[in-house]
C-alpha cells in the first residue's frame, strides 16, 4: 500500500498547474527548484505523467537524469508503484531503457536519459517528443538540455525542470529561471517546509548537516557563490585526536612531482576513522624532486609492518600507481574524485565526527585553516594552493566511506582492483 501525505500548495500548483482552468494553463513549462527533500522531485514526475496521459496518446516522451540509475533512482522507482496504486499499468523494459505505461485505452512511451557530459547530447538526437523532463537540471551539460528541447516538436509539448541550486553564474540560473516570464514558463521555489512529510526532527538533522554555501543552497534553497574556507566546521578541539587501537588500515595518495606529493595513513578506531600518520613533501620548497620509486619507499616507510586494505590514489597518478602495482604489495583504487561532492561529503564527515586528525598530521592541519573557496572565476572551485592533503582526504572520504556503506559495490570495487 503507497502511502501519500497531504500536499503542500506548492505542491498542488506542480500538480495542477496545467490543468483545463488553471491560470498557469498556458505556460510553456514549469521550473521547480530549491533545498533539498523540499518534495519538488515526485509531485514533478507525477505531474508529468499525469499530463503526458491528458494531453497525448501513443506519444514518446524523455525522462531525463544526470546518469540513468540515477534517475532510476530518485524518480523512476519511487513513481512507478504510486502510478500503479493510481490505476495505471507500467511496464518497464529495462533493455530500452523505457517505461511503457497505460491506462485505459491510452499508452505512452517514456524514454530514459542520462546528461552526464557534452556527448550526452547525442543519445537523444532524432526524437521526435511531446515533452521532457529534467530531474537536477543544474547537474547537466547545457548541450544535452537544449539538445532534448530541440526534440519537443509536437504542438502542446511542454519543458519540466526541477534541481536544487548551484552557484549564481550558473547557466541554467541565468538563461532559465532569472527569464522564467521571458520564456513563458511557471517558476515555483521550494522549502522544506514545502514537504509536509518532513518531520521536524528530520529537518533538524538536514539543517545540521550542512555548512557555509551548502546550507544556503541545500538547506535554504538560495543560488549563492561559495565564500571563505572550504571547512569552516574544521574545530582543532573537536577533530584533532588520537586513537589507541585501530582494526582497518587505509592510504590515501595526492600525486606531485613539482606540485606536492600527499600520503595519508587512515586507522579504523571505534568512533570513527583516523589519519593516524602522514607524509607531505614538496618539491618547491625542499629544492629536491623525488622519483615515483622514492615516493613508494616513503610509503613503506609510513606503513611499517601495518596491514593495508588499499591505497587511494589520485586517478590521474598513472606512473606512481603502475610503479605501486609492479611491486605487488598493496591493493590500488582510484579514488572517486567528483571535487565538489567530494567536499560536500567531507564537510558531512567532519560534522558527523566521522573522521579525526592525529596531532602529528601538520600539513593537514596547517591545509585545514587555509584551504578556501576561489571567487576570482565564475564557478564553484577551491583555490588550487594549500589543497594536496585537502585533495587526498577527499579521495580517502569520497571513496572508502561512501563505499563501505555498500559492501557490496566495496569488494566489487577491490576485486577489480
Amino acid at each position: 500500500m503507497v502511502k501519500f501525505f497531504p500536499f503542500s500548495q506548492k505542491q498542488l500548483q506542480t500538480l495542477n498547474w496545467w490543468c483545463a482552468g488553471s491560470k498557469y494553463s498556458a505556460k510553456n513549462g514549469i521550473i521547480c527548484d530549491g533545498a533539498v527533500r523540499s518534495g519538488k522531485t515526485l509531485c514533478m514526475s507525477l505531474s508529468f505523467v499525469f499530463w503526458a496521459f491528458y494531453a497525448f496518446n501513443d506519444t514518446s516522451f524523455a525522462l531525463c537524469g544526470k546518469t540513468i540509475s540515477s534517475l532510476r533512482r530518485n524518480v523512476v522507482t519511487p513513481m512507478i508503484p504510486m502510478l500503479k496504486s493510481l490505476g495505471f499499468n507500467v511496464t518497464e523494459k529495462i533493455s530500452k531503457n523505457m517505461l511503457e505505461i497505460q491506462r485505459g485505452s491510452v499508452k505512452n512511451r517514456f524514454y530514459i536519459f542520462g546528461g552526464r557530459d557534452e556527448s550526452s547530447a547525442s543519445l537523444i538526437q532524432g526524437m521526435t517528443l511531446g515533452g521532457v523532463l529534467f530531474d537536477e537540471v543544474a547537474l547537466m551539460p547545457r548541450s544535452f538540455v537544449e539538445q532534448a528541447l530541440a526534440r519537443c516538436s509536437l504542438e502542446g509539448s511542454r519543458f519540466w525542470f526541477n534541481c536544487n541550486p548551484e552557484h549564481p553564474f550558473h547557466w541554467f540560473y541565468n538563461e532559465w529561471i532569472k527569464k522564467a516570464d521571458e520564456k513563458n514558463m511557471l517558476y515555483l521555489h521550494f522549502t522544506m517546509d514545502d514537504n509536509p512529510s518532513l518531520s521536524p526532527k528530520i529537518k533538524s538533522r538536514y539543517q545540521k548537516l550542512y555548512t557555509g554555501a551548502f546550507y544556503e543552497r541545500f538547506v535554504e534553497g538560495k543560488w549563492v557563490a561559495a565564500d571563505g574556507l572550504v571547512y569552516p566546521m574544521f574545530s582543532p578541539e573537536k577533530h584533532i585526536k588520537t586513537a589507541d587501537s585501530f582494526s582497518e588500515y587505509y592510504l590515501s595518495c595526492d600525486y606531485g612531482t613539482v606540485n606536492p606529493f600527499s600520503l595519508g595513513l587512515w586507522g579504523k578506531g571505534d568512533d570513527g576513522w583516523y589519519r593516524v600518520n602522514e607524509y607531505y613533501h614538496s618539491s618547491r620548497e625542499k629544492g629536491v624532486q623525488l622519483t615515483d620509486e622514492e615516493y613508494y619507499g616513503h610509503l613503506k616507510e609510513l606503513v611499517g609492518d601495518k596491514s593495508i586494505t588499499a591505497l587511494i590514489v589520485d586517478p590521474s597518478a598513472a606512473s606512481f600507481i603502475e610503479t605501486v602495482r609492479r611491486h605487488g604489495e598493496f591493493t590500488v583504487i582510484k579514488a572517486e574524485n567528483d571535487v565538489l561532492n567530494g567536499i560536500n561529503r567531507v564537510c558531512m564527515a567532519l560534522k558527523q565526527n566521522e573522521i579525526f586528525i592525529s596531532p602529528v598530521c601538520t600539513d593537514t592541519i596547517r591545509e585545514f585553516s587555509i584551504y578556501r573557496w576561489d571567487n576570482d572565476i565564475k564557478r564553484d572551485a577551491p583555490k588550487k594552493e594549500n589543497d594536496h592533503a585537502m585533495d587526498d582526504i577527499r579521495y580517502f572520504v569520497n571513496t572508502v566511506l561512501d563505499m563501505r556503506s555498500d559492501d557490496c559495490a566495496f569488494s566489487i570495487a577491490v576485486e577489480r582492483m
